[in-house]
């Protein structure tokens, strides 16, 4: 009864998968609510999704990527009209969802989030729930237990909502059998290229032709504008590694925060549940579960092994029932209140909760006891040391951006108030790159290629480049932007002329070709046979896939051909097909399983289409727009 989160059906981790933006962005009184003052990029009915929101998603998706990226993302990834699009169409769905789940008056319990939070073995140690692992596994990923669980709450909201698409993945016998058919189909192809390279000789490039081009295409030639500067950076990071944290202050804390290391009662039970399907069943059920009592009550030490062979927990029925230890508030109020209410060895008598009937015997009891100092220690030096950092770089970074402002003419009264180093960068252009390290921020490369900063030598201002990290930088050297000579990228352009005639002539033969073979004059020296698949077409470039598979398989041989820019010209013959190798059980259900995981997004995307209609969804296009210039 404690699976719910690892449990989830396939339809809740397709509805999961398609909202990409973590929840935790908002509270739940975004979703039901106008939070916005004007401004907004869309509306959902009366639900607006502001500019500031927008910002602050579109900033933690690059946090998002740039953590899996390792540190490394380029900033100009999501910074294009189709990235911001999906991101905003994210929090729509977002909304959506949770629109409807409110609607429909679905909520999560808070017996459901302790039973869930309950089930999650990175919050267990030895296999017991633990408080001290719980909050020190959010704190590691920047969270707080709150936040956590009002996540965890609306996921699990989200699953009731799920539910009713439940089946929708199904995909019927006769379709998926066509389906998996097409997939093992084999076709055997032969292929015949027109490699542009042997039409070089037959092209004439038209006198002038490439100082034509040289003029209709002059900005191509321009050489790129670069700068080399030098850079301060003031971090959170660097403030907080010069800070110093005494026993003193550590022992203090400790004395004065004593609450906080109360490790509370745990207790250890074992149970044995009976569940009703319904109401009716109940009755049912609970006559099951006074039988199995009266026989504990006879042999007491018959539990575990009564618990294996009746309990209809899967969680712990295999285990004798045991459920570890846990504290209060990790189980729902009946049964917690029974646990606390028994002695070491007692069993209890019967127990109803909303899951069904319980048999609960108390195994263990950890008593409540303080956390030593010298366990928690470490732990308080890096929360003052945390702390410490965070209050300087607040207080620092005004000064520091004021410092540079006003004396802007050097970095160096900013380097030496704040015991900084002024490093040089090599050269740099305008397009923010991930080997610029610090300078890889567009607004600070703006800044840095500003009239202000390459003409009178300024200081640029502070600019955030991360979280709790601001850069200022200076121009040291500039190379204007200058157009290349016609005549040393002459010889570049008449060959890239060259290949692009001869690109075309290669198209027409090919298309002359192909005529021929079809009226059936095939003189061709074809290559070898290639026998490929939908599964398997590594013999084939993807472009032509797509062709070969559509290829008439009634007679045969059959002919088409497709263009490969900058390549020349293809021509492909099927001459046999086949059903191909039959599939063992395993590999077929294997296929079956994507199969109906590709209708249930096909599901679920109608579904949200249809919510769109309903809520009547609205996008602000020029606050978009306005936010790309």
């Amino acid at each position: 009864m404690f699976d719910a989160v690892r449990n989830n059906k396939r339809i809740v981790q397709v509805f999961l998968a398609l909202i990409t933006l973590p929840f935790a962005f908002f509270g739940v009184d975004a979703y039901v609510r106008n939070s916005s003052d004007g401004g907004d990029v869309a509306s959902i009915g009366e639900v607006k999704i502001s500019q500031q929101q927008f910002d602050q998603a579109l900033r933690e998706q690059q946090d998002r990527l740039r953590s899996q990226m390792g540190g490394k993302l380029d900033p100009k990834l999501l910074d294009s009209p189709e990235a911001r699009k999906a991101i905003l169409n994210d929090l729509v769905d977002q909304r959506l969802l949770m629109l409807e789940a409110t609607n429909k008056k679905l909520f999560a319990s808070d017996d459901a989030i302790r039973a869930a939070i309950g089930g999650i073995d990175a919050f267990k140690i030895d296999g017991k729930f633990s408080s001290e692992r719980y909050e020190s596994s959010l704190r590691s990923q920047g969270m707080t237990p709150a936040g956590f669980e009002a996540q965890l709450r609306q996921d699990l909201t989200l699953q009731q909502l799920a539910g009713g698409l439940g089946q929708s993945g199904i995909v019927p016998r006769t379709v998926s059998d066509h389906l998996l058919g097409l997939q093992m189909e084999r076709r055997e192809v032969m292929e015949y290229r027109l490699a542009v390279d042997t039409y070089l000789d037959k092209v004439k490039l038209a006198e002038g032709a490439a100082q034509k081009f040289y003029d209709d295409n002059a900005r191509q030639f321009d050489t790129p504008e670069l700068a080399r500067a030098e850079y301060v950076v003031l971090s959170m990071e660097t403030i907080g590694a010069a800070l110093a944290v005494t026993d003193t202050e550590v022992k203090e804390w400790y004395e004065g925060h004593k609450d906080r290391y109360q490790q509370p009662e745990e207790r250890r039970a074992s149970h044995i549940l009976i569940t009703a399907a319904d109401k009716a069943e109940r009755p049912k059920a609970k006559a099951r579960a006074e039988a199995l009592l009266k026989e504990i009550q006879k042999a007491p030490a018959s539990f575990a092994d009564l618990a294996r062979k009746n309990s209809q927990d899967p969680g712990s029925a295999g285990k004798g029932g045991d459920l570890g230890f846990f504290g209060r508030g990790m189980m729902v109020k009946p049964f917690e209140e029974s646990v606390y209410s028994l002695k070491e060895g007692e069993i209890s008598g019967l127990v109803e909760s909303d899951f069904g009937f319980h048999i609960i015997k108390l195994t263990g009891v950890h008593a409540a006891k303080e956390k030593p100092f010298a366990e928690v220690k470490a732990e308080i030096q890096d929360e003052l040391k945390k702390a410490g950092a965070s209050r300087k770089f607040a207080e620092a970074a005004e000064a520091f951006s004021n410092t540079v402002y006003e004396q802007s003419d050097s970095l160096k009264p900013a380097a030496e108030k704040f015991k900084l180093t002024i490093k040089q960068s090599d050269w740099l252009g305008r397009k923010a790159l991930e080997s610029n390290g610090p300078l890889a921020n567009e607004k600070l490369l703006n800044a840095l290629f500003s009239e202000d900063a390459i003409k009178s030598k300024r200081n640029t201002e502070a600019v955030e480049v991360a979280t709790n990290t601001l850069v200022a930088a200076r121009v040291i050297e500039h190379k204007p932007s200058a157009r290349q000579p016609f005549e040393s990228v002459r010889a570049n352009i008449e060959s890239l002329l060259k290949r692009q005639e001869a690109q075309s002539l290669a198209r027409k033969d090919g298309e002359a070709r192909l005529e021929s073979l079809k009226k059936g004059d095939d003189k061709l020296g074809w290559g070898a046979a290639k026998t490929v698949s939908r599964l398997d077409a590594r013999l084939i470039s993807p472009a032509a896939l797509g062709l070969v598979f559509k290829l008439d398989s009634g007679k045969l041989p059959s002919y088409a051909g497709i263009e490969m820019p900058g390549a020349g010209y293809s021509l492909f013959k099927l001459t046999k097909v086949d059903a191909g190798e039959k599939l063992d059980a395993q590999r077929r259900q294997a296929m079956i399983g994507q199969l109906e995981k590709l209708a249930m997004q096909e599901e679920v995307q109608t579904y949200l289409a249809a919510l769109r209609t309903r809520y009547k969804v609205e996008i602000n296009k020029a606050a978009l727009e306005t936010k790309e210039k």
